[in-house]
């Protein structure tokens, strides 16, 4: 099983979806392959064999290996130090993404949907976990919580449930990170904030006005505090606006969450606002650190613009269908697709000949072109092989 998994896994990682097909080639005429020396697969297997045997495997297998991905950079002395804000803490944004649609193909597992002329639309959607700052765009995708069909539910699943279950399942192990989870307005809600905080953690969560009108009475007629900030961007200058209001209850009732709201709002040169949004967390908000909050809060786009953008874009072709099975094939598929992802940013930040073959090919698009490329005519008996090659730090092997 360890080869099945491994083989499905290698396609993801090399980000070349005929890798198994050339490395077969390589084993039948030479009695070795790049899917031996690199990713210890003893048997390259057939794609409907691994198809058939990842079917009935629950993703929830692979889920100690994003915890031994983020081990590794907290063994590495200043690796996370990237993600670190806050007072030292790491932010997690939470965000929903579909992975598949589709009107004939379905299982079990998906959701359904009405579409015009009565149609019903099947598909997969996942709430992703995402370690991200403020100020770079290096991101790691942590364990998916899968939103599907939940046994003895009268109603579809959605993205709440789903962080509700992410927060059960994991929340405890990332407490030692002293995480802020941050998401849109559907997580502002007292049930989630809660269990936020059972598991050990704060947050930042999307205040919406209309969908908090009671906060929205406690603001009306009062003199908040503010902070300016002048910010130049490139020739002009905005104006960067924020205020703040401390204990405010979440929800009406005498159990309320007391939280702290605040807000920033962004003005142009011609005096437009171009950007206004508000939050609640339940960190202290005040002069000193209402700048820093605001700027975590908004890094929440993160998980759209670095993480789903990149994995839909970039090469990892989230949304295509490596298959789709009657089981669990298409949520064990797109978790070892996140967990490729995840063993990239690793490598990019704590391995040093990864970076250097990655400095010397450039942008990623060019690096992977390489990579599959070159392990599509020789075999290499190491990583460290390879990487020198890609490097321009050693030769490369004489062709098989």
């Amino acid at each position: 099983m360890a080869d099945i998994g491994m083989a499905a896994f290698s396609v993801f990682f090399m980000q070349s979806p005929s890798f198994l097909a050339h490395q077969r080639h390589f084993e039948a005429g030479h009695g070795r392959s790049n899917c031996a020396s690199l990713f210890g697969i003893t048997k390259v297997p057939s794609d409907n064999h691994i198809r058939a045997m990842l079917d009935p495997a629950s993703p929830s297998l692979l889920h100690p290996v994003f915890a031994e991905a983020v081990e590794q950079l907290w063994r590495i002395d200043g690796a996370l130090d990237v993600f670190r804000r806050l007072d030292g803490r790491a932010l997690i944004a939470l965000d929903g993404t579909q992975y598949h649609c589709s009107r004939t193909v379905h299982c079990p597992h998906c959701s359904t949907r009405l579409r015009g002329k009565g149609e019903t639309e099947c598909h997969h959607t996942m709430l992703a976990a995402t370690l991200v700052a403020p100020g770079h765009d290096t991101v790691i995708p942590l364990e998916p919580e899968f939103i599907a069909p939940q046994d003895g539910a009268d109603k579809q699943d959605c993205e709440t449930m789903a962080a509700k279950r992410w927060l059960a399942a994991h929340g405890e192990r990332y407490a030692a990170l002293d995480p802020v989870y941050l998401g849109d307005d559907l997580f502002s809600r007292q049930p989630l904030c809660e269990a936020v905080r059972d598991a050990g953690g704060h947050f930042i969560f999307v205040c919406k006005p209309s969908s908090h009108p009671l906060i929205e009475e406690h603001l009306t007629g009062i003199d908040l505090p503010s902070v300016e900030q002048t910010v130049k961007r490139g020739k002009q200058r905005v104006l960067h606006r924020y205020r703040w209001l401390p204990d405010v209850p979440l929800r009406a009732g005498r159990d309320a969450l007391d939280v702290n709201w605040f807000e920033i709002e962004i003005v142009n040169a011609r005096g437009e606002t171009t950007y206004r949004n508000s939050f609640v967390t339940d960190l202290p908000v005040g002069p000193d650190s209402v700048v820093e909050l605001a700027a975590c809060g908004r890094a929440r786009w993160k998980i759209e613009n670095e993480t789903f953008n990149v994995l839909k874009n970039r090469g990892y072709h989230l949304e295509h269908s490596f298959g789709h099975g009657k089981q669990n094939l298409a949520a064990i598929l797109v978790t070892l697709n996140l967990l490729a992802f995840a063993i990239h940013t690793v490598c990019d930040i704590g391995d040093e000949l990864w970076r250097a073959a990655r400095d010397k090919l450039g942008p990623r698009y060019n690096f992977f072109t390489k990579l599959a490329a070159i392990t599509l005519f020789l075999i290499f008996p190491s990583w460290e092989d390879l990487l020198l090659t890609l490097a321009f730090a050693k030769s490369p092997p004489i062709p098989p």
